[in-house]
Formats: C-alpha cells, sequence, structure tokens
C-alpha cells in the first residue's frame, strides 16, 4: 500500500510538471498606448494559483489615428492589465499573478491553460472559423470569456458577427439584477454606465449611439454564464486611468467590482 502512495505521488507530480511545462511563459508585446511603458513586475514569470489572459485577435480595421498594422487587442494594455490586477490581488483573496497572459486561438492547447479571458474592442475582432471553433470548446470546457469596450450598434453587429460562429445556437441574453454574478463579493443592483477616457476631453459618457450600457452574456447548459457582455461601457479605461485625479473614483471604483465579482464567480461557479 504504501508503495502503491509513493507511486501515486511520483504519477502526480509528472502530470503537474508537464501542466506546467506546456503553459507558455510570460511575454510582453508592443504597444502604441501612449503610456504603455509600464514597469514588469517582479513575479511575472513566478507561478501562483490565478492568472488572467488577454485574448489577441485579428481585427477588421486599425483604430482610428493608428496605423493599420496596430492590434486592437492591445489597446489599454499593459497598464490596465496591471492596475486591474493590483486592485484584484488588494481587494480580494485571490492568489493573483500580477501580469496578464496574452494568449492566442491558434490551435495550441496553450489557451486550456488559462481558466479566464479577457478581450477589449471586440467590436472590430474577426475570427476565424477555426479560431470561433476553438474559443467554443475552450467555453465549453468550463472557460470563462469576459469582453469590453465597443458601444453603438454597428459595433454590436460587428461583434456578433464573430460571436455567431462561435455560438450559433446559444442566446445572447440581459442577465437579471438577481444572477449571482452581482452578488457573489458586493451587491451590484445599482450599475450605471462607466464612461471611457473620452470623457475627458469630450464631456460624453457614451460613444456613437451606445447611449445606455449593457449587460450580456450566454449561458451554459447547466444555467452558468460562460461568456459576460459588457456593451456600451469601457471598463478597460476606468481601470487604466483608475490613479489619474481627473478620471472620476465613482466609474473606476464600479469597474474594480465588476472584475471582482466576475472573476470570483468564475472560481466558484
Amino acid at each position: 500500500m504504501r508503495v502503491r502512495s509513493v507511486f501515486l505521488l511520483v504519477v502526480a507530480g509528472f502530470a503537474t510538471w508537464g501542466v506546467l511545462r506546456a503553459q507558455r511563459p510570460f511575454q510582453q508585446y508592443q504597444t502604441a498606448e501612449e503610456h504603455a511603458e509600464y514597469s514588469i513586475p517582479s513575479d511575472a514569470y513566478e507561478t501562483h494559483e490565478w492568472t488572467r489572459a488577454r485574448l489577441a485577435y485579428p481585427s477588421i480595421m486599425a483604430p482610428h489615428g493608428y496605423p493599420d498594422g496596430y492590434k486592437r487587442w492591445t489597446i489599454d494594455y499593459p497598464r490596465s492589465d496591471r492596475l486591474l490586477l493590483k486592485g484584484i490581488k488588494r481587494l480580494t483573496r485571490i492568489d493573483a499573478r500580477s501580469v496578464e497572459q496574452v494568449v492566442f486561438l491558434d490551435g495550441s492547447d496553450d489557451v486550456y491553460n488559462w481558466p479566464l479571458m479577457y478581450a477589449v474592442e471586440v467590436g472590430y475582432w474577426n475570427l476565424t472559423d477555426e479560431m470561433a471553433a476553438q474559443l467554443r470548446e475552450y467555453l465549453l470546457r468550463g472557460g470563462f470569456f469576459m469582453c469590453d469596450d465597443f458601444h453603438g450598434t454597428i459595433e454590436w453587429e460587428n461583434f456578433m458577427n464573430s460571436m455567431r460562429k462561435v455560438f450559433p445556437d446559444r442566446p445572447v441574453v440581459d442577465i437579471d439584477n438577481k444572477d449571482p454574478i452581482f452578488h457573489v463579493i458586493y451587491d451590484l443592483d445599482d450599475r450605471f454606465q462607466v464612461a471611457g477616457a473620452q470623457y475627458l476631453m469630450t464631456g460624453r459618457r457614451y460613444e456613437y449611439d451606445g447611449y445606455e450600457a449593457k449587460w450580456r452574456g450566454i449561458y451554459d447548459d447547466k444555467g452558468r454564464l460562460m461568456v459576460v457582455i459588457c456593451h456600451n461601457m469601457d471598463l478597460g479605461d476606468a481601470w487604466e486611468w483608475s490613479d489619474d485625479p481627473r478620471y472620476p473614483e465613482k466609474w473606476a471604483s464600479l469597474a474594480y467590482r465588476i472584475a471582482c465579482n466576475y472573476f470570483m464567480y468564475d472560481l466558484s461557479h
């Protein structure tokens, strides 16, 4: 019996080693953001219980004012990611790594190592059929996908052009206020539109015809949210600008509370 126990421990150790070996190491990518230069935290290459992944995807056009080669998935990156993760470490007991993990829907198994994935500016993403199939597989295996920072009717339709490839048979629905995702840590019944940094220049909270914030999602067969969609708001900017005194504190505070609830929901459901 003792020999068998030792054997099982050895097998388990090799299995864990294999999983860690399969994970791609942390890498920081180039970005055209104005204040993108951000120091890499000391724990960037250390093992933690939880890591937030950021999805890199092909887009149908570059952002306004940026060259065609600029990737939309890098908007707010990495400053938004790093400040958000500082907040997660301070406001929760999640043992979070202080840096994001950039992931690709490239057919490899790496994406399955990261249980939660975030994407920004999905109003301009353009998933291939193969990418959509892998995202569907990731979600049906238990993955959790959060997207943010897209606005108005046109960007919604662009987003849905790819999301329909992912789930042609699952509806996007408004998340009810009673859903556990709004109450797992903070009670978030009284949510409001979180404006992006463009508000500092224009004084306008909305973009295009995105006048009202929408909290939507896609459920699996067991009633668990596996996709959460933050439409007509910019949580990424709220995290990125949260230490700037010009940016309203009430928006930054709500953005952090939403993130805490969404991440803890994924870990507990």
